[in-house]
C-alpha cells in the first residue's frame, strides 16, 4: 500500500500502487478490517466506464466510516466546501498576550502568541509547505496556516473535517510527506496532507484499523493519547500508556504481547508489527536523536507516592526489546508497593534523567535549527505539562537538556517558565509539545489556553 505524489502540470495526482486501503496478508487474503476498493484501472479523478460513482455525500447510515471509506476511493463525501475558522484576534487572544508577558527566558530569547487552537496538543510541521498540523485529546485535527510568512498564523481550521476522529493526539510526518494521525485505538494516513488540507476531502489510508491498535477490552479514557514517530528506519513507532497508575499481575502478559505500556514498531502500511520497548508506564512524548538510532522518550511515573516521589524521567532507547523497570519501579530507582516483593527484569535500564516528580514532562524535541545560539544545537527540549495532584503545583514550563557528543547528559534545566502563577497557584497556560519551525525558531503548544507560543532568538548586534 504505497502511495506516491506527483505533480503533473499545475495540478497533483495520486499515483497509488495496488488498491488504496487494501493489504494483502499471507496466503493472498485482505486483512481483517481493510476494505478492497476497486477503480478500475482508472486515474484518481478519472472514473472507468466499468465503474460507477457512488453519489455525493456520506454513505447511508455509515456516518465517519462512510466519510474514511469514500476518502480511500477518492470521491467527494459532501462535506461542505467553507470551513470554519478560529479566530486570530480579539479578546482572547489579547488575553493570551499579556499572559505571555510573564514568561521568563535565557537573554535574547522572545516568547510571541503564534496561534489560538483550541485544545493544542502535539504537532506536526508539513515538511514541503511549513503548514502546522495540531492534534487533540478530543475529535479534532487542526490545520495552522502563516501564509505570508511573518511567523504568525493567519489560518487556523480543522483538517479533514468529514472523519471521525477519537483522541487524534499522535502527529508525525513521514520524510515523503504523509501526515500519520495516532488515535486511541486507528491510525490513518494522510498523503499530501499539505496540499488537499485546504479542503474537507483529503486522501486517506488506513494503517491500523480501529480497534486494531490494543484490543477494545483496553481502551481507557485514562493514558490514551498517543505519539508517534518514524524512525531512521523507515518504520512507525507509537507509545501505547496503559491505563492504571499501576497495572495488576494478571494483565502484564496481555500488556507485554501487544506493547501496552510500551512503545510499537510497525511498517508504514501496518505490517510487520512487534514490541519494540517495556517497561513503560505511559510516554507522551517520544524523539529520534538526529544523527543516531537512539529513541529518547518521557515518561510520566506513579502517582499517589507522595509530592517529591518518584521521579518522572526521560529514558533512551539504544536497541530493541529493552526494559524501562515499570511496573516494578515507580520513577528512577523507586519501588512501586504493589510489586515491591516481586523481582524486576534484568538490566532492567534507568533514565537519562529523574525529573521533578509529578511535573507531567511530556512531548519532546531535538533541537536542529539554526536560530538559536550555538550551545542549543542538538539540545532536547521538553515540555512540561504541570502537576495535577501535588500540593503545591510545579511544572507548567519548557526544559532544555544539553547532551555530550556521546549522548549523555551534561545538564536539565528550565528554559521557558511562568505559565504556573507561584500566588494563587492557577495556570496561565499547560505547555504539551514542542517543535521546530524552519526558521529555527521553537513553537509551544498549550491544551490548556488553547494556543501555540513561537519563541524566537534575537541576535546581538
Amino acid at each position: 500500500m504505497r502511495t506516491k505524489a506527483m505533480l503533473l502540470g499545475a495540478g497533483l495526482v495520486l499515483a497509488v500502487a495496488g488498491t488504496p486501503g487494501f493489504v494483502r496478508a499471507q496466503g493472498g487474503q485482505a486483512e481483517p478490517g481493510r476494505t478492497t476498493t476497486h477503480t478500475g484501472g482508472a486515474v484518481p479523478g478519472e472514473t472507468s466506464p466499468g465503474v460507477r460513482p457512488p453519489p455525493a455525500g456520506p454513505l447511508p447510515g455509515a456516518g465517519g466510516q462512510g466519510n474514511l471509506d469514500r476518502l480511500q476511493q477518492f470521491r467527494t463525501t459532501g462535506t461542505a466546501l467553507q470551513m470554519e475558522t478560529v479566530p486570530q484576534e480579539g479578546r482572547r487572544a489579547d488575553a493570551l498576550r499579556r499572559n505571555l508577558e510573564r514568561i521568563r527566558l535565557p537573554e535574547g530569547f522572545r516568547i510571541e502568541l503564534y496561534a489560538v487552537v483550541p485544545d493544542a496538543r502535539h504537532m506536526a510541521i508539513g515538511p514541503s509547505s511549513g503548514v502546522v498540523f495540531v492534534g487533540t485529546r478530543k475529535t479534532r485535527v487542526w490545520a495552522v496556516t502563516d501564509r505570508d510568512r511573518d511567523r504568525v498564523a493567519d489560518e487556523v481550521k480543522p483538517f479533514a473535517p468529514s472523519i471521525q476522529f477519537s483522541v487524534p493526539n499522535g502527529l508525525c510526518f513521514t520524510p515523503d510527506g504523509f501526515l500519520q494521525v495516532v488515535e486511541h485505538n486507528r491510525v490513518l494516513s494522510f498523503p499530501a496532507a499539505e496540499f488537499f488540507y485546504e479542503g474537507p476531502d483529503v486522501a486517506a489510508e488506513v494503517v491500523v484499523p480501529q480497534g486494531q491498535l490494543i484490543p477494545t477490552s483496553e481502551e481507557s479514557f485514562n493514558h490514551g493519547a498517543r505519539v508517534c514517530r518514524i524512525g531512521p528506519d523507515n518504520k512507525l513507532y507509537i507509545s501505547l500508556g496503559q491505563p492504571f497508575n499501576v497495572p495488576a499481575p494478571a494483565k502484564m502478559d496481555l500488556y507485554n504481547r501487544v506493547g501496552i505500556g510500551g512503545i510499537i514498531r510497525l511498517d508504514r502500511d501496518g505490517g510487520n508489527r512487534e514490541v519494540y520497548a517495556r517497561g513503560i508506564r505511559n510516554s507522551v512524548g517520544i524523539a529520534f536523536r538526529p544523527g543516531t538510532n537512539e529513541l529518547w522518550f518521557t515518561d510520566n511515573q506513579v502517582d499517589g507516592m507522595g509530592d517529591d516521589t518518584p521521579p518522572g524521567e526521560i529514558n533512551r532507547i539504544t536497541a530493541a526489546n529493552q526494559n524501562f523497570g515499570f511496573p516494578w519501579f515507580g520513577g528512577g530507582k523507586v519501588r512501586t508497593r504493589e510489586y515491591a516483593n516481586s523481582e524486576p527484569p534484568a538490566e532492567t535500564v534507568p533514565p537519562m534523567v529523574e525529573t521533578v516528580a509529578h511535573a507531567a514532562d511530556l512531548g519532546l524535541t531535538f533541537y536542529d535549527g539554526r536560530m538559536f545560539p550555538e550551545e542549543y544545537r542538538g539540545a532536547l527540549f521538553n515540555a512540561q505539562h504541570g502537576s495535577w495532584n501535588r500540593t503545591t503545583p510545579i511544572g507548567a514550563r519548557v526544559m532544555v537538556t544539553f547532551l555530550n557528543q556521546d549522548g549523555t547528559v551534561r545538564e536539565h534545566k528550565p528554559f521557558a517558565e511562568g505559565w504556573l502563577d507561584e500566588e494563587t497557584n492557577e495556570y496561565l497556560g499547560r505547555p504539551v509539545d514542542v517543535a521546530v519551525l524552519r526558521d529555527g525558531s521553537l513553537l509551544v503548544s498549550d491544551d490548556h489556553a488553547g494556543a501555540i507560543y513561537r519563541i524566537r532568538y534575537e541576535r546581538r548586534r
